[in-house]
C-alpha cells in the first residue's frame, strides 16, 4: 500500500511514482497486489481528489489503489492507518511522507511523533506489517529557507532514529535512500512534485531498498 502526500498522489495528468513501481512490479513476473481505500488523483481546478485523468489510461483501477492525499502528512495519516491496514490487508507499506507536515503543520520533533504513532497504529492492526520508509527529499523550499531546510535535516535524522529504535524481525522497517543525483530542475515540475524522471527515482528509492534489504523484487530498471 502506498502512503503520502501530493507527491504520491499525483495530480490530473500525472503518471505518478506509483505507477512506475506498478510497471516494475509487473516486470518481475512474480504475483502482488496494490490495496488502499483511494485511487484518484488530486484535481488542482476542484481542489479535490476526484481525478481519474492519468497519464496512462490503461492503468488498471485495481493497480491505482492507495493511501495518499494532497496537503495530508503524518499528522493525517496516523489517524487512518489502522483502519486501512485492517481493512485492506496490507503486507508492505511503502510511505513517502514529511514534507508536508514541516512546511504547514508541526515542527520536526512533533512529526517524529506522528510517525511513530503512525508506526504503532499500523502494527496495532497487523503485528507483521513490514514498512520502507523514505526521508524528505529535497525541494525548492528548502533551497530558499534555511530553517525549513534545518527542519527537513532534523526530521530526517529523527526518523532514521525512529527505524533504529522500532525496526524487529516480526515487523522489519526499512530506510530507503534519498534519491541518488535528484535535481529539481529535472526531476520536478515545480521544485516539489516529481516530473516523469522524479517518478522513476521515487519508486527506484523504495524498490532498490527493498530488493538490497530483504531480497524483495529486483533493482529497478526504468522502462
Amino acid at each position: 500500500m502506498f502512503v503520502g502526500d501530493s507527491m504520491t498522489i499525483g495530480s490530473a495528468g500525472d503518471f505518478t511514482w506509483r505507477y512506475r513501481m506498478w510497471q516494475h512490479l509487473c516486470s518481475l513476473g512474480e504475483p502482488f497486489t496494490v490495496v488502499g481505500p483511494r485511487t484518484a488523483l488530486h484535481d488542482k481546478a476542484s481542489g479535490e481528489p476526484v481525478s481519474h485523468e492519468y497519464a496512462d489510461p490503461d492503468f488498471p483501477p485495481d493497480a491505482r489503489r492507495h493511501l495518499a492525499g494532497w496537503g495530508e502528512g503524518w499528522l493525517h495519516m496516523a489517524p487512518l492507518i489502522d483502519d486501512a491496514v485492517r481493512a485492506h490487508r496490507p503486507d508492505v507499506l511503502l510511505v513517502s511522507l514529511g514534507l508536508i507536515d514541516l512546511g504547514f503543520y508541526t515542527t520536526a520533533e512533533q512529526t517524529a511523533d506522528n510517525l511513530r504513532c503512525f508506526l504503532g497504529a499500523a502494527r496495532a492492526a497487523d503485528p507483521l506489517i513490514r514498512t520502507v520508509l523514505l526521508p524528505v527529499i529535497p525541494n525548492v523550499r528548502a533551497d530558499l529557507d534555511t530553517a525549513f531546510a534545518d527542519q527537513c535535516a532534523e526530521f530526517n535524522v529523527r526518523m532514521a532514529k525512529a527505524v533504529a529504535d522500532l525496526d524487529s524481525a516480526a515487523s522489519p522497517l526499512l530506510l530507503a535512500s534519498r534519491p541518488d543525483g535528484y535535481d529539481l530542475r529535472v526531476d520536478t515540475y515545480d521544485g516539489t512534485h516529481p516530473s516523469p524522471s522524479g517518478e522513476h527515482r521515487l519508486a527506484a528509492a523504495f524498490a532498490d531498498a527493498m530488493h538490497q534489504a530483504w531480497g524483495m523484487g529486483g533493482p529497478y530498471v526504468r522502462r
